[in-house]
């Protein structure tokens, strides 16, 4: 069954600090406040896609990007502008397998801990109902 995108894929792009050619989001599925489940059409272009494959560097930052999302949307719902955040560690990243041009991934992002602009999520990421990469992270926002 496939998924129905919680918001218009035009806006995903705007709701992320990255720009093309390092967009590794386009689809929002589901929002709380303590998650986000985001996704990715892996096209031929993707400046992370070797030999028809998406590389691991584009599945971790797949999976920043998500928690950018969770972020920049929980700001556009108060109409305000988000801050800009950045990867402050990765704890552990496992990825099982490395995707193909033409598949989707979904990114589940679970917030585990929150404060004063650092944030700790918990990531599953998965392509075709088989999940391929799991990890921890910490993002960090940007000083206003």
């Amino acid at each position: 069954m496939e998924k129905r995108e919680l918001i218009a894929r035009e806006l995903v792009g705007t709701l992320i600090p990255q720009r093309p050619p390092l967009v590794m989001v386009d689809a929002l599925y589901q929002f709380g406040a303590d998650f986000i489940e985001a996704g990715l059409s892996i096209v031929g272009h993707n400046i992370c896609v070797s030999n028809d494959r998406l590389q691991e560097s584009g599945i971790i930052e797949h999976m920043a990007q998500a928690v950018a999302l969770h972020t920049g949307y929980a700001y556009y719902l108060k109409d305000i502008a988000a801050p800009t955040g950045y990867i402050g560690s990765i704890k552990k990243i496992d990825i099982a397998q490395l995707p193909k041009v033409g598949d989707q991934l979904i990114t589940r992002a679970q917030i585990l801990h929150e404060f004063m602009g650092v944030t700790l999520v918990e990531l599953t990421t998965m392509c075709k109902d088989i999940t391929i990469a799991t990890g921890q992270m910490k993002t960090v926002l940007a000083k206003s």
